[in-house]
């Protein structure tokens, strides 16, 4: 290895290690620091590592914060490793927001102060300041995490208070908070309507906009990341017979909609987006009643043509499908369960 040239070991062979392999490479010399905490090497590193054997899965207890692997095998959580927090909390009150490439978009529920964080290399950033930016209220707003045209990692908030919308952007490269406009209907700041966290997808932020009792009104709001304009755009053509809810997922960077439908029993179907319009992909049989304690930390799990529908405590259902693996972990929640998320090991830093 001594004889190849340097460019070759670092972006050919160290961009293959994994995250916490870089981490200790830094420490070799200060060339190798130095050449390792460039941009372009984070950039090809994060591309290499989203594959789904570095996929793990982040699950908040009451005592205690845990990460585990997916063992495709048997569909279940690997050993787990405990996670210390790196920030001060109260009781493990943490909620997950949003994920990308390794980051993860946390709340302190205690303060409302909302941090980027890399629970890999453990570093993070806190967003909130002292003119109010960065704070981040439940049922009320709505948070993405997104990367723009220039590789800037970015947070899209969307902030509604007593009848006002405000929608503000939040840049790693300059760490700052700005506003930008955004036209929308008026009743969607009503809190009768629920936001989903934004779905990052093709240079687009999407976000559910669900009216919260029977036969309301379901939409799909788009932000695009690099114009910053928003459209919107209609819901699947679901039956609004009970509760309706829409659970967005990129797949291998295709749009993907878990809706479910239903009160005492809830049919679930998984649509695709083509341009603005939803194709159906599957359904699934009914599924018999869940308790709302369950219901709240439903995960699906799709691999190798069947379909599982679970929640962190074990499988629940096995549905066959015939169709390709998507090989891939996507985490959804019914009301916003925010104590778990999927996220890829990456050296993505939460600053600059």
């Amino acid at each position: 290895m001594a004889d190849l040239p340097i460019h070759i070991i670092v972006f050919e062979i160290l961009t293959r290690l994994p995250a916490k392999d870089v981490g200790r490479s830094k420490s070799v010399c200060k060339q190798w620091y130095a050449l390792l905490s460039t941009q372009d090497f984070v950039r090809i590193h994060c591309s290499r590592s989203l594959v789904s054997s570095n996929q793990r899965v982040l699950l908040i207890g009451d005592l205690t914060c845990s990460v585990r692997p997916i063992i495709s095998n048997n569909n279940d959580y690997g050993p787990s490793s405990i996670v210390t927090f790196p920030f001060h909390h109260q009781n493990n009150d943490v909620s997950i927001l949003s994920h990308l490439n390794g980051l993860l978009c946390v709340c302190l529920n205690h303060t409302y102060e909302l941090l980027l964080w890399n629970p890999t290399t453990t570093a993070f950033k806190c967003l909130s300041t002292p003119d109010s930016h960065g704070f981040y209220i439940n049922n009320l707003d709505a948070i993405g995490l997104y990367v723009d045209a220039d590789d800037d990692y970015k947070v899209l908030h969307i902030k509604r208070r007593s009848g006002v919308l405000g929608v503000y952007v939040y840049s790693r490269e300059v760490d700052s908070w700005r506003n930008i406009p955004f036209i929308t209907r008026q009743e969607y700041l009503s809190p009768h309507f629920n936001w989903s966290a934004g779905t990052f997808c093709g240079g687009t932020l999407y976000f559910t906009v669900c009216e919260c009792w029977i036969g309301g009104t379901n939409v799909v709001i788009c932000f695009d990341v690099n114009s910053e304009q928003f459209k919107e755009i209609s819901f699947p053509p679901v039956p609004s017979i009970g509760m309706v809810q829409g659970v967005l997922v990129n797949v291998k960077n295709v749009l993907h909609m878990f809706a479910s439908t239903g009160m005492f029993e809830m049919t679930i179907d998984l649509w695709t987006l083509q341009g603005d319009y939803w194709i159906k992909v599957l359904s699934c049989p009914p599924i018999p009643p869940i308790s709302l304690s369950l219901w709240c930390d439903i995960t699906h799990y799709v691999t190798n043509g069947n379909w599982f529908v679970m929640t962190k405590l074990g499988k629940l259902f096995t549905i066959e499908m015939d169709m390709k693996p998507f090989e891939c972990f996507y985490p959804v929640s019914w009301f916003r369960g925010f104590k778990g998320a999927v996220f890829v090991q990456t050296i993505v830093s939460p600053s600059i």
